[in-house]
């Protein structure tokens, strides 16, 4: 290989107060170095699934032709390790990992690396369009981690690139592949219309959290599903973080060691990751802290902010392509037209930081141990309840495996809103009503489910009269009035918890 993998680091953050981070910039700059070493030290990890993505990678190193592969996403996802698992028994590649230093020590690093391979590469001249080139006229797989570090020293890179792969690498067979996690930055360099290596790539990964049933692996057999859609409903699909607590603990224990203690693993976590990409984050941090809150619209949010409701847009937008929000609209409704929409925090452990931790770090000190059970356990199930009906929304096609379904979301007009709604490619509307609360489904959930369905318009492709059928989601199960009328009607169902888990 060319580049040495060095095991799980022993550094820890825990040894730097929240204090000393908030308000000092040496602990800042030490804390984000910290940080870089776990994130790039942890080869000995669980790998798991990305299983098209890796298919695509390899399918890349075996062509004949020059492939120029772009891999970005937000820090945390597992892009090296992507990248690591793909080269496994590759004795032909240099996985070159920046850092932000001198252009000088970068190119000397790059050649100490790329000699383990390639030992013609030190009579080769000493530039960024010469080694490069000499590594892809040879075959090589050329890995570029953190590439955004690497313009950052020196902002003709893309240019470079882009004149080598034009006139030097349509003859070859070799592979580049750029690795970015600042996204604004790879997206400038690499996909943005402007930018020089635009349309240049031959394959573009956007990598995203982990699924439900993925993330499964990372939790103990004795979780039972209740368990499991609690630990995924606050720590998500992000494999750093999933691996890295102890979920052997109750949960409990695992928040309080993890986020609510101000030496936790990840208790600062989102604060350094949005500081990473944000240059000016504190307005940012109070539209993530209002959108936690529950004001999830444009004028919710300004309110809140108490910022001018035209400027929301330049703020919301940043934070939809670093993939930290969303704006959902009602599932018949087209994105761009629609005056409905809602934003949504899109990592479940980003919403519980803004909903539960930041600002308050001095009230669980004041509570210590019981900061657990007196602030979040009674608000726990209303959190989960959101990622309770994406799980649901997702366990659709499973539970009718005889239905084609063409669209799957919410919907909602005024007070009507219905969890989970799926269009069919039959002519059928399936809808839900998800509750995940310590008390059984009762009648009036099915009875509200009805009367906010028939305000839904859609028209099927094939037109004609639309069929409903009716799916109830349940954490703690159904009254007996609704468990007879499940018996009684062909258009409804009741599913618990294991269905939906088993069916995701």
């Amino acid at each position: 290989m060319g580049a040495s993998f060095i095991g799980k680091s022993g550094v820890s953050d825990r040894v730097i107060e929240n204090s000393l981070f908030q308000n000092s910039l040496f602990y800042i700059w030490l804390f984000g170095m910290i940080n870089f070493l776990r994130e790039y030290m942890w080869f000995m990890e669980r790998f798991v699934d990305r299983e098209i993505e890796l298919s695509r990678l390899r399918e890349s190193y075996a062509s004949d032709s020059p492939e120029m592969i772009v891999i970005f996403g937000r820090r945390r996802l597992g892009k090296t390790q992507l990248v690591q698992h793909s080269l496994t028994q590759r004795d032909d590649a240099v996985v070159y990992q920046a850092t932000q230093t001198t252009p000088q020590v970068q190119l000397d690093e790059f050649v100490d690396v790329a000699s383990g391979s390639f030992p013609g590469i030190e009579h080769i001249k000493q530039n960024w369009e010469s080694l490069l080139g000499y590594l892809v006229e040879q075959g090589g797989i050329v890995v570029l981690d953190e590439f955004p570090y690497l313009i950052d020293a020196d902002k003709s890179i893309p240019s470079v690139i882009q004149r080598l792969w034009d006139q030097r690498l349509q003859n070859t067979s070799g592979t580049l592949i750029l690795v970015g996690s600042s996204i604004s930055m790879m997206e400038e360099a690499t996909l943005l219309g402007n930018s020089p290596l635009y349309g240049r790539f031959t394959e573009k990964i956007d990598l995203r959290q982990l699924g439900f049933a993925a993330a499964q692996e990372f939790f103990p057999d004795s979780y039972k599903p209740e368990d499991r859609i609690f630990a995924w409903g606050i720590f998500g699909g992000v494999p750093y973080y999933l691996d890295g607590i102890d979920l052997e603990h109750d949960l409990g224990t695992v928040i309080s060691d993890s986020l609510l203690s101000q030496r936790g693993y990840l208790h600062n976590e989102p604060e350094y990751v949005l500081r990473t990409e944000l240059t000016e984050p504190n307005r940012y941090f109070a539209i993530l802290k209002a959108i936690a809150a529950g004001n999830t619209t444009s004028n919710e949010i300004a309110q809140m902010v108490g910022i001018d409701g035209k400027q929301i847009s330049t703020y919301t937008q940043k934070l939809e392509r670093l993939r930290l929000i969303e704006r959902e609209v009602p599932l018949t409704e087209e994105k761009a037209r629609s005056r409905r929409g809602r934003y949504r925090i899109l990592d479940p452990l980003f919403r519980f930081w803004f909903r539960f931790v930041y600002g308050n770090e001095d009230r669980y000190e004041r509570l210590g141990d019981e900061a657990y059970k007196a602030v979040i356990e009674p608000e726990l199930p209303d959190f989960v309840s959101s990622q309770f009906e994406v799980l649901c929304q997702d366990a659709l096609p499973g539970l009718y495996p005889d239905k084609t379904f063409l669209d799957i979301g919410r919907w909602w007009y005024k007070e009507h809103e219905v969890d989970v709604v799926g269009f069919t490619t039959e002519g059928t509307m399936v809808v839900g009503e998800c509750k995940f609360t310590n008390a059984p489904l009762d009648y009036s959930a099915l009875a509200s489910l009805e009367e906010h369905t028939e305000e839904i318009r859609w028209t099927p492709d094939s037109g004609g009269d639309i069929d409903k059928e009716y799916a109830l989601f349940t954490r703690s199960g159904a009254t007996q009035t609704v468990r007879e009328a499940v018996a009684k009607r062909d258009d409804l169902q009741l599913f618990g918890l294991n269905d939906i888990t088993n069916n995701v």
